[in-house]
C-alpha cells in the first residue's frame, strides 16, 4: 500500500509541475492559442482557478485505478508500458472529451489539439512513474 501512495503522490507533484510548466510552455510557443483564452466562452472566475491545480490530484488517481487494475496486460520496459497506458488513456478518455467538447463549445480546433496533446502526455507520464515505481 506504501509502494500504491507513494507512486500516486509522486504522479501528482509531477503532473502538477508539468500542469504549470504546461501553461508558460504554450504562452511562449502558441501565442495565438493562448490568446483564445480571453475569448468570453472561457470563465474568467478566479474562484474556480484552482481547479485547474486539483485536476492532477483526479488524473493521477484514476491512471492509478487504471494502472492497478490492467498493468499486468502491458509488456516492456517502464517507458513502453507508461507510453502505452498514456496512449491508451488519450484514445479512449481525452479524445472522446475533447471531441464532445469541440462540437458543443465554439472552439478552434487548435486548442482543442492543444487539450489532446496535454492530456495525452499527462496519461503517459503519470503511466512512466506508475511502471517504474509500482510494477
Amino acid at each position: 500500500m506504501k509502494r500504491v501512495l507513494t507512486a500516486y503522490f509522486t504522479a501528482v507533484i509531477v503532473l502538477l509541475a508539468f500542469s504549470y510548466a504546461a501553461l508558460y510552455i504554450a504562452i511562449y510557443f502558441f501565442p495565438a492559442v493562448a490568446e483564445q483564452y480571453f475569448d468570453p466562452v472561457y470563465s474568467s472566475s478566479e474562484k474556480r482557478t484552482w481547479m485547474y491545480f486539483a485536476h492532477p490530484f483526479i488524473v493521477a488517481l484514476a491512471l492509478k485505478y487504471f494502472w492497478q487494475r490492467f498493468r499486468h496486460m502491458f509488456k516492456g520496459g517502464p517507458v513502453r508500458r507508461g507510453a502505452e497506458v498514456g496512449l491508451i488513456y488519450g484514445l479512449i478518455a481525452v479524445l472522446p472529451a475533447m471531441w464532445i467538447t469541440f462540437s458543443g463549445i465554439s472552439i478552434s480546433i487548435s486548442v482543442v489539439a492543444t487539450w489532446i496533446l496535454y492530456g495525452t502526455l499527462q496519461g503517459i507520464i503519470a503511466g512512466v512513474i506508475y511502471a517504474k515505481m509500482n510494477p
